[in-house]
């Protein structure tokens, strides 16, 4: 007698039949989160936890990756096309009433002690963040952006602008340049470098919310920013919200790295690194086109991890 395999959609579908597991995915949706942090959101013992987290794993929701001794968990970033529709189904379905608003909140509060990491290490070294980053990247990490051959006649908006280097260093290009970033004490240190600078703006705002109309932007930079966000996602988002249809997003940040959880904590970073196929699966999501994700050549004077520059068009 022949027995018949399943077909793989519905071994995908009875991962979903349980809330809890539904629950974790719709956390990891958004972010990523130990076992430790979704514990607490969830208000579920640790046992239950990892033991509903194998499940999904086994099927090929959720992968992780390990940073010290705890291991990040997150939804797959290689589901296929099936999968995809079939979450998309049930997020829809299950609404965010209930425990799915009580979960985003107390999400909302674990991140929140995330961000604060990143907070306290801007306000300690804004004074020396440009020598910092130079002896950690090398000078031509400033300039790689600009390698977007900026027009004459363009916005740019240089999100995470920190020190205001690259605001300062692309405004003899631009009609105008609208730089944002959220610490205060990064943003003093930009407005007097741009101080003599007319088409230069500076602005404070967070980079998931941020302070520009909608089609407000031809070229979006995003310098060595986004291994600072909990939720890079909702910053491409954000940054395809306010580019023009057929604009620009460049994107300069760190490829995957191994230097350990002390490097992390000490530069206040939330990701260590990026892998292309994240990268540009976050791009895709977040409604670019034309992706491109190029390792960039070591710098012989830099100490940190190596490089990436990422390209897409609204």
């Amino acid at each position: 007698m022949n027995t018949l395999t399943p077909p793989p959609i519905l071994e995908r579908l009875s991962a979903l039949g349980d809330e809890t597991r539904v629950r974790l995915l719709t956390l990891l949706e958004r972010s990523e989160f130990t076992v430790g942090e979704l514990c607490t959101v969830l208000h579920v013992p640790q046992p239950t936890v990892s033991r509903q987290l194998k499940v999904l794993a086994s099927e090929g929701w959720v992968a992780a990756r390990i940073d010290g001794r705890n291991r990040h968990y997150r939804l797959s970033p290689d589901l296929d096309d099936s999968a995809r529709s079939l979450w998309r189904i049930v997020r829809e379905g299950i609404g965010n009433d209930g425990p799915w608003q009580a979960d985003a909140e107390r999400a909302r509060a674990v991140l929140d002690r995330r961000r604060m990491r990143a907070t306290a290490f801007f306000a300690e070294t804004a004074g020396r963040w440009d020598e910092m980053r130079t002896e950690l990247f090398g000078m031509s990490a400033a300039l790689a952006p600009m390698l977007g051959l900026v027009e004459p006649s363009w916005v740019v908006g240089d999100l995470g602008a920190g020190s205001g280097a690259l605001s300062a260093r692309v405004a003899p290009f631009a009609r105008r340049v609208i730089g944002v970033d959220r610490s205060e004490e990064m943003l003093a240190t930009a407005r007097a470098r741009t101080a003599g600078l007319p088409n230069v703006e500076i602005r404070h705002g967070e980079l998931e919310h941020l302070p520009i109309d909608s089609d407000g932007l031809d070229v979006a930079i995003l310098a060595l920013v986004l291994h600072y966000v909990v939720d890079p996602l909702a910053v491409l988002a954000e940054a395809r919200r306010v580019l023009v249809p057929g604009g620009r997003l460049l994107l300069l940040d760190m490829r995957e790295h191994d230097r350990g959880v002390g490097y992390a904590e000490e530069m206040g970073h939330v990701w260590p690194g990026f892998e292309p196929g994240r990268v540009a699966a976050w791009l895709r999501d977040a409604g670019f086109a034309s992706q491109r994700v190029t390792p960039l050549p070591p710098d012989p004077d830099a100490s940190g991890p190596l490089l990436f520059l990422a390209s897409a068009r609204a």
